[in-house]
């Protein structure tokens, strides 16, 4: 049996107040107005706390208790809500590519989602931080796809996908997958490698992002980036746990944990 995701209090989060139905226009709505209200962001794992996969603790953190979450949570919850309204999806799982050499071998460390909307495929993803996508792409290799921000693109090749944004003029890549569906053992051990394993950036680094109209907002450690669809960025360096967590929450609509260790670790971040 599956969980049952309350739609009325996961729309109300998301601003989102159109009837949900199983169709592409809901769809697109819904991933537009998931990113801007849900952040992306680690605290959880930046304080050594273990990530829930399960869906209903996966709510209740994003949904009614204005946090946000890392890709695995995002996306099971989107993936729950886009099935109970009668979609049918697939969770994939991915290989990250971005800022990396395309022929290093990488883990699969990502999770995204295969839509099917009236017999079409479709990518879904709504927890890649500061590239997220802001709308579905039509899994067809070759094709530049435009969003509300950056042009995306799908490649295949030797049985695999790829997908890539098109940032300051040049394609880069950003992950990796195949259209195998990942069972939710393999999900639990990727997660469990992104939150305890010491090379993994999550446990060292504070990393915040939320998609807005015209606007990505990113935060990693101090350096706060707002990037403007017309190519201009803003950056500050934050001084501060206490300027910090006034970002968090002005900027990224986020309500901070009660956690002890929560200033301490904010006040000890690098630039």
């Amino acid at each position: 049996m599956r969980p049952e995701i309350d739609l009325s209090a996961y729309a109300r989060r998301i601003g989102h107040l159109q009837p949900l139905r199983p169709d592409l226009a809901t769809v697109q709505a819904i991933v537009r107005a998931h990113v801007a209200a849900i952040a992306f962001e680690n605290l959880d794992v930046l304080m050594g706390k273990p990530v829930d996969l399960d869906p209903l603790a996966i709510e209740d953190k994003l949904v009614h208790r204005g946090r946000g979450g890392y890709c695995f949570e995002h996306n099971r919850l989107l993936a729950e809500v886009l099935r109970t309204i009668g979609l049918a999806v697939v969770p994939l799982i991915a290989r990250v590519q971005w800022n990396r050499p395309e022929d290093v071998p990488t883990a699969q460390t990502h999770m995204a989602l295969l839509v099917t909307l009236d017999n079409e495929r479709w990518l879904v993803d709504v927890g890649f931080g500061g590239l997220t996508l802001s709308s579905a792409l039509r899994l067809q290799p070759g094709m530049e796809q435009l969003t509300p921000h950056e042009p995306y693109r799908l490649l295949h090749g030797a049985g695999e996908w790829r997908l890539q944004a098109k940032v300051a003029g040049q394609w880069r890549a950003l992950y990796r997958f195949t259209l195998q569906p990942c069972e939710e053992v393999d999900f639990v051990v990727a997660n469990h490698y992104v939150a305890t394993h010491p090379d993994s950036p999550f446990t060292r680094e504070l990393m915040v992002a939320r998609t807005v109209p015209e606007q990505r907002l990113t935060l990693r450690n101090r350096a706060f980036t707002m990037h403007h669809r017309d190519g201009r960025s803003e950056r500050y360096t934050l001084d501060g746990a206490r300027e910090i967590r006034g970002v968090l929450e002005r900027h990224f609509m986020l309500v901070l944990p009660a956690h002890p260790s929560l200033d301490r670790r904010l006040a000890a971040l690098p630039d």
